[in-house]
């Protein structure tokens, strides 16, 4: 992609609405949060405390909506105190440039390393940055700035003591992902029936997993229908792709592979109906059918061997997940209680013992690599130029240009112009709606309170449907807020709309002059991938061989680092698509055949238990691979070719099931090294060549002669 391809996209992206399920009664409790702190302080103090107050409760119930595991509570806050904080600071540092600009580009920067610690971090970390802004031009004296700093935390205070009174959908974030995780695996299986060598992604059950680490007070009061189904939903993948694999399963034709369509779409089915049934807290409603499908008959089963073995170990898991979901609703039996083994992956560390683990997660972003490290840099130098520059403009409010470049900025590329494009047609279309509103009002702040709770309220119902549309009611949010304070619209609403330009401009302007692109780094994601997952199969060879604790302990640790891995890649291969640079050591195309290669050796992995001999070949075999990948040089498999000879001379055909899984682990490796192996020459022109191709597709697409579509 080049950059005037790249930035249409990145228009209709911003632009687009996102299917995403409305929560109504969360907006509308968060939004009473605001009106109650609005009302509040209207009636009690004065419109610029009703401001002040608004402020922190509007940025709290915000971040409750963010992606998180902790008790939303905590969040509201957090937020509130981290507003908070930042006022009074930004307060004692107000009134000269000399004192605030480096107070701002510290907190701009610690704001930017905080995505270390994950995107809500980021997120609301970001939010204090525009507090420290806004609210320095309200206090007169230090009194007067502690009163609002401690006014805009009891705005957090208010959310969250509404969030503890009326919990909506307790527990719903966590049964959503561990639905997700359920539905994925039902969506695998029905795939398989189709395609037996279907890749599956791993990413809702990594999700499912960090739902599933809990605070030790919601551990007590955990739904029974939270225990189990995860585990469950990890040990049907293997089987229902060992099920539909030719080479080790089903026949590929016949009656064994009709059974075996017929077993995976059911499964399908009560899989879907398991997930319906902990999302909603129903019992299961499983189609008679399917229920029938499951029945393995003693004398009329076609499936024989490994196939049959599969088809009874699935029904049995499928069993077993239904009854879980079948006390979906159930809040009345006690949990059963955590042991010393399990408190390690599902007991949550209280927020003082994540301090250390905050300090490392940092500590290993700072580096000029890191692209927390040089968002941090981006968001610390758009903030101080931003309100530099405004300072100097005959403008009143030159505090928006660095609170737009603070909000849309995020570390990869594609999301900070999206949102830059996202919020300036939002701020248009509100600006434009409330001043119209405005004007036909008149003044009247009890009026624009109201205005401005409703504002909030369809702001977060929109929150997840498009940044460009929660956008267009936050700006006219606070547009009722000034003109609830005494400001006049004809001079806040152009400034406005001009100094959102400016910031928004400046956050798409750092991303060209220091850019953190995905795309030179996919031959190291690469290699990670690789390393985890031939430590992964290496560890499930062991386990087999001698299936010891520690074994299965092993092959547990490289089974979640293999998933890591192989999301980090994804994550990265997908942000490289969006990006407006060449490939550099690896093309698109080459990263598609790796990827399905490395795909191929996950599915392999579950597969293959044999071995200690392969399995030290394999660890050792792409653990230099991984390092050749990353420095562009050919990767070699000939410790695991000889291993597989020796294997095949020692064992005969008393395991060919097992010895065809390490064969399709080799054939994988040797799938890898075709797709990142390049003569020299080759390595000179593959620039090039991508180039070409991708300079020819444009040219297709233009002229209309492009590759016609399969079909007419």
């Amino acid at each position: 992609m080049r950059w005037l391809r790249t930035f249409g996209e990145v228009v209709r992206s911003g632009l687009t609405i996102e299917e995403a399920r409305l929560e109504p009664l969360l907006a509308l409790r968060t939004a009473a949060g605001v009106a109650i702190v609005i009302g509040s302080a209207l009636w009690l103090v004065s419109p610029a405390y009703a401001a002040s107050a608004a402020l922190g409760a509007y940025s709290a119930g915000a971040a409750t909506f963010q992606r998180t595991w902790r008790p939303r509570k905590v969040i509201a806050l957090g937020a509130g105190a981290g507003l908070a904080l930042s006022t009074f600071v930004g307060y004692l540092a107000a009134g000269r440039l000399v004192t605030f600009l480096p107070l701002l580009a510290v907190w701009a920067f610690a704001a930017g390393m905080a995505w270390a610690l994950g995107s809500t971090a980021g997120i609301v970390a970001a939010t204090t940055v525009g507090s420290m802004l806004v609210t320095i031009t309200l206090p007169t004296t230090v009194g007067r700035a502690l009163e609002h700093a401690g006014v805009i935390a009891l705005g957090g205070v208010a959310q969250a003591v509404l969030i503890l009174l009326f919990p909506i959908r307790r527990w719903g974030a966590h049964r959503d992902a561990l639905a997700d995780a359920l539905a994925a695996v039902a969506d695998y299986a029905r795939r398989l029936r189709h395609d037996p060598t279907a890749p599956f992604d791993p990413e809702p059950l990594m999700t499912a997993r960090d739902a599933a680490a809990v605070t030790p007070s919601q551990a007590r009061t955990r739904p029974p229908v939270l225990h189990g189904p995860r585990g469950l939903a990890e040990r049907i993948v293997p089987v229902v792709a060992a099920l539909a694999d030719p080479d080790v399963g089903a026949p590929a034709e016949g009656s064994g592979r009709d059974r075996a369509r017929e077993l995976l779409g059911a499964a399908a089915d009560v899989l879907e109906a398991a997930a319906r049934s902990i999302r909603r807290g129903t019992p299961a409603d499983v189609p008679p059918r399917s229920a029938d499908v499951l029945r393995v008959d003693e004398e009329g089963e076609v499936l024989e061997g490994p196939a049959r073995q599969a088809a009874e170990r699935l029904v049995e898991l499928l069993a077993e997940a239904l009854e879980i979901a079948g006390s979906g609703g159930a809040r009345d039996k006690a949990p059963a209680p955590l042991g010393p083994a399990s408190a390690q992956f599902l007991v949550r560390p209280t927020m003082l013992r994540l301090l250390p683990v905050v300090v490392r997660a940092v500590r290993r972003e700072l580096r000029r690599d890191s692209p927390v490290f040089r968002h941090a840099v981006r968001l610390a130098a758009v903030a101080t130029l931003g309100y530099l520059i405004a300072s100097r403009l005959p403008l009143e409010h030159g505090y928006w240009a660095p609170i737009a470049s603070v909000m849309v900025m995020r570390p990869d590329f594609h999301q900070t112009y999206a949102r830059a494009v996202g919020r300036l047609a939002g701020t248009l279309a509100g600006v434009a709606l409330a001043t119209g509103m405005v004007q036909a009002l008149g003044p009247d702040a009890p009026v624009f309170g109201a205005l401005a709770v409703v504002s909030a309220a369809l702001s977060y119902t929109l929150l997840r449907t498009g940044y460009a549309y929660s956008q267009c009611f936050t700006a006219a949010y606070v547009v009722f807020l000034l003109g609830m304070g005494g400001q006049a619209w004809e001079q806040t609403v152009p400034e406005r709309v001009v100094l959102t330009l400016l910031g928004g401009a400046l956050a798409m302007l750092a991303y060209v002059v220091f850019p953190a692109w995905e795309t030179p780094r996919l031959p190291g994601r690469l290699a990670d991938w690789l390393a985890a997952d031939g430590r992964y199969a290496a560890a499930v060879l062991r386990s087999y061989a001698e299936p010891t604790r520690e074994h299965r302990a092993d092959m547990r640790r490289a089974l979640l680092a293999s998933r890591e891995a192989r999301a980090a890649w994804q994550a990265a291969y997908d942000q490289a698509r969006q990006e407006p640079v060449g490939p550099r050591g690896l093309t698109s195309r080459e990263a598609e055949e790796a990827q399905e290669a490395l795909q191929g050796l996950d599915r392999a992995a579950m597969l293959t238990p044999e071995a200690e001999r392969f399995a030290e070949a394999l660890e050792t075999d792409t653990a230099r691979a991984a390092v050749d990948v990353r420095e562009h040089r050919n990767p070699d498999w000939g410790r695991v070719e000889e291993a597989l000879h020796a294997w095949e001379g020692a064992a005969g055909d008393r395991s060919p099931v097992l010895r065809r899984g390490a064969e399709l682990q080799k054939r994988a490796l040797e799938d890898l090294a075709a797709a990142v192996s390049r003569t020299p020459l080759e390595r000179d022109v593959s620039s090039a060549r991508e180039e070409q191709r991708v300079r020819a597709a444009v040219a297709g697409e233009g002229d209309g002669s492009g590759p016609a579509h399969r079909g007419g």
